[in-house]
Formats: structure tokens, sequence, C-alpha cells
């Protein structure tokens, strides 16, 4: 049975890596000679040393149309999470341009929506910082829907 434990916790953690690279190292030194934060050092400047919790880190775009299945990467391309800021407790996302240009599919604005509610929940301050080439056109209407209906509850 341990065997079977540590394959899990193996996987989980490759899982994890994965998503902290990003959209790899050469795009994260593109981003960086634009003179840009990723969207990780983003959060890590924004909140308090050591209070920011990421939320959702392993959500991939269900797309599998015009080869979108082939480009699918943790996270989808949005940082969300909390922490908090001057001790007090906020909410936040940031896009992340190293991944398909930080474009907002569905599975993006599902976790910025996620995000948005519970900071509704806490009532806590909200932040977004977009970095973004726009909506992911791959997936279509998909990609605003979740988006919609959010902006519609506030």
């Amino acid at each position: 049975m341990d065997e079977l434990w540590q394959n899990s916790i193996d996987r989980l953690e490759s899982r994890r890596e994965a998503v902290l690279a990003a959209g790899g190292a050469e795009r994260i030194a593109k981003q960086h000679a634009s003179g840009k934060l990723t969207a990780r050092e983003r959060m890590e400047a924004l909140f308090d040393d050591g209070t920011f919790v990421e939320l959702n880190d392993q959500i991939t775009s269900r797309c599998s149309d015009f080869g979108m299945d082939k480009k699918k990467k943790p996270g989808d391309g949005v940082v969300t999470g909390y922490g908090y800021i001057h001790g007090r407790v906020a909410f936040a996302s940031s896009q992340d341009f190293t991944v398909g240009g930080g474009s907002l599919g569905e599975a993006q604005a599902m976790k910025i929506c996620r995000a948005m509610d519970k900071a509704m929940e806490m009532k806590a301050p909200f932040i977004s910082i977009n970095d973004s080439g726009g909506a992911r056109i791959e997936e279509g209407i998909d990609s605003l829907t979740l988006q919609a209906l959010s902006l519609r509850s506030l």
C-alpha cells in the first residue's frame, strides 16, 4: 500500500511542478525581458510575505477542438487565490501571459469566478490583474459564459 501512496504523491508533485513551470522557461524569460512579472510573481508581490494560497491550480481546459487538447496546461493561464494585504484578507486573479497569451477560456473564467464568489462570501476585496491577449477564440462563446454570469451577480 505504501508504494501506491508514494506513486500518487509522486504524480501530484509532478503535476504541481508543471503548474509552477507555467509556459516554460523560454516564455518566462521573454516575459521578464519585456519588463513584466509572471502571474505568480505578481501575486507574491501583491500579498504579504508567505500568505498567498493558490486555488484550483490543477484545472485545465476541457476544449479539444482545433487541436486545443494538445495545448492544455495545468492552471489554464490564470493564478487565483487569497492571502493578506497589509493584514487584511483579499482574493485575486492574475492572468499568465506565458500560458496561451493569458487568453480567457472557459476553465480560466471558472477559476476567476470561483475566486470572485469566495471574495463575495467573505466580504473581502477582489483584485484582478489582467495580462491577456483576450478571449480564447478556439473555445468560442464558452470562453465568456461564466464571466458574464459572474458579472450579472454583482
